[in-house]
């Protein structure tokens, strides 16, 4: 027997309403999508993340990257476990968790945010463990809660420092 989706249902209009507000991030997410089908890339929808999954995109150093509603991944498959932004960094060790999940987070935010989701982010600190949006994605990667970037998720201090 299958187990039961744990993330809540969202109303299909909360949805909708979020697809087109991010709908300037997801036509950019398709325009980098399709410019990697000449080079091997090919598209999958994922309903369970709300996205139009790029895999095997040509470009970029690994992982994925989310844009609106599209997902651009290097890779084949985004059940592939990762490790965590703070457990790269050094600052702790955390169990690894799923890159489909860390993803989605993304795509929540995005539907939240709309088109000022990059700037915000950018301000944030951009790539890296110091942007909360990274830790919040973590966190609901690790934990099924807590996609939204505010407050800031607490940065972990290095192991072994007081």
């Amino acid at each position: 027997m299958p187990l039961a989706d744990p993330r809540p249902a969202c109303p299909r209009a909360l949805v909708l309403l979020g697809a087109l507000w991010t709908l300037p991030n997801t036509l950019a997410g398709l325009l980098l999508g399709i410019a990697g089908i000449p080079f091997g890339a090919h598209a999958h929808w994922r309903p369970g993340e709300f996205a139009l999954v790029f895999h095997a995109w040509p470009w970029g150093p690994g992982g994925a990257m989310t844009l609106g509603n599209v997902m651009l991944h290097t890779g084949t498959s985004l059940e592939r476990q990762c490790l965590t932004y703070a457990h790269r960094a050094g600052l702790c060790e955390e169990a690894k968790v799923t890159l489909a999940d860390h993803e989605r987070a993304h795509v929540y935010q995005y539907m939240a945010l709309g088109p000022l989701f990059l700037p915000v982010y950018l301000a944030c600190g951009g790539i890296g463990v110091r942007n909360r949006f990274e830790r919040a994605a973590d966190r609901y990667a690790t934990t099924g809660r807590g996609w939204w970037p505010w407050p800031a998720p607490p940065l972990p201090r290095r192991q072994g420092n007081p």
